[in-house]
């Protein structure tokens, strides 16, 4: 997937450097390895990341008004937005995909997919087998995780209208399975340098877009065990009416989740050099305008679960500090809190008492301190 980008001026000098940074060689790793090497997470993350990037130089980014990764990907977007030096987001990968390439030997744990079923039927049958909802994409798919004896047994009895999807991965991502690799990370996270987004930045933990560097940095590593909503990234984009969306090589699979989900967006997938003219209109016809329509000065709060809203009896415009309770969303087998997540004003409320409402949809949105 890298060849095609190494035609273009100084691209083979970047991958250098980055093979250096990473301790890989991310030239053959991008050009002749086999699936075999590929497959390693060791290998890919930091190799995708760096192809992300590699793109990412050809185009001028500065006015998209939002930015959103999955998974490995919020490295690539975190560094877009200028939270992290590129070179800083490299390095991470490579320590990323060594960590969790190392924990996935401790235990027998994989992945699936489970496609179609009804979105809170299926995680209640995930749950039920013992193993973790860590991808929760949009688009009915949701993405089980964790022993492959139990993932086996969600095989064999699927959710209604859902078929399971083994997946070829090293291990359970985004569970606890990954704990070491967190706390390698964890371990870092205070040598590393981070700036304030200079635009809005989706969390995969909830859709609430970040307000600081040092926050995302916080977020990105507790990522590495934690549930990917890329679903609830999906329901904030809708909420602000993005209306053009690019995604970075290697491109494809956000690109249909978008489709699916946000209905008339204009999209692009860059996957090789000869799509970066259509990037750049893209961006020429909708960057602008959106960011100025949407500038970073308030934050979404999303719903964690689907069920039904029940208020704390925090009026808007109350001032309200992090982690102030909001509500609770009732579903069928659980009570999930919602809390401020920033210090700040809470400007409206989006729901009703009672409302019913489904993960990632918006409850509310609160202005941070500072930010008026």
């Amino acid at each position: 997937m890298l060849t095609p980008w190494l035609q273009l001026p100084a691209a083979g000098a970047v991958i250098s450097w980055m093979s250096a940074l990473t301790g890989l060689d991310l030239h053959h790793l991008g050009t002749e390895a086999d699936a075999e090497q590929i497959r390693d997470t060791a290998v890919t993350q930091p190799l995708i990341v760096a192809l992300g990037l590699l793109a990412a130089r050809e185009l001028d980014l500065d006015g998209a008004g939002v930015t959103a990764g999955h998974s490995v990907g919020e490295l690539t977007a975190a560094a877009a937005a200028g939270v992290l030096h590129p070179d800083t987001a490299v390095a991470l990968a490579a320590v990323r995909g060594r960590e969790m390439a190392a924990a996935c030997g401790r235990a027998d744990t994989g992945m699936s997919a489970v496609l179609g079923g009804d979105p809170e039927d299926v995680v209640r049958r995930v749950t039920e087998c013992g193993l973790t909802a860590a991808n929760r994409n949009g688009a009915g798919q949701i993405v089980a995780a964790g022993l492959k004896d139990r993932l086996e047994q969600l095989r064999a009895d699927p959710p209604a209208k859902a078929r399971v999807v083994p997946l070829p991965v090293a291990g359970a991502f985004h569970t606890e399975y990954m704990a070491p690799a967190e706390e390698a990370l964890a371990a870092l996270a205070g040598g590393i340098t981070t700036n304030d987004p200079d635009r809005l930045l989706l969390s995969n933990a909830d859709g609430t877009a970040v307000q600081s560097g040092a926050e995302m940095l916080e977020r990105l590593v507790r990522q590495v065990t934690a549930p990917v909503r890329f679903d609830s990234c999906l329901a904030t984009m809708r909420h602000l009416g993005v209306t053009a969306a690019l995604e970075l090589p290697p491109a494809g699979t956000l690109a249909g989740l978008v489709k699916r989900e946000l209905k008339g967006v204009d999209i692009v997938a860059l996957k090789t050099p000869e799509d970066l003219p259509a990037a750049r209109d893209l961006l020429a016809r909708h960057a602008g305008a959106q960011q100025a329509e949407h500038t970073p000065d308030w934050r979404v709060i999303v719903a964690p679960v689907r069920g039904t809203m029940q208020h704390a009896g925090v009026s808007a415009g109350a001032d309200v500090a992090a982690g102030t309770p909001l509500g609770t969303v009732v579903s069928k087998r659980e009570e999930v809190h919602v809390s401020a997540t920033y210090d700040g004003v809470l400007a409206e409320w989006l729901v009703e008492d009672g409302d019913l409402v489904d993960a990632g949809d918006p409850l509310a949105r609160l202005y941070p301190a500072g930010s008026r």
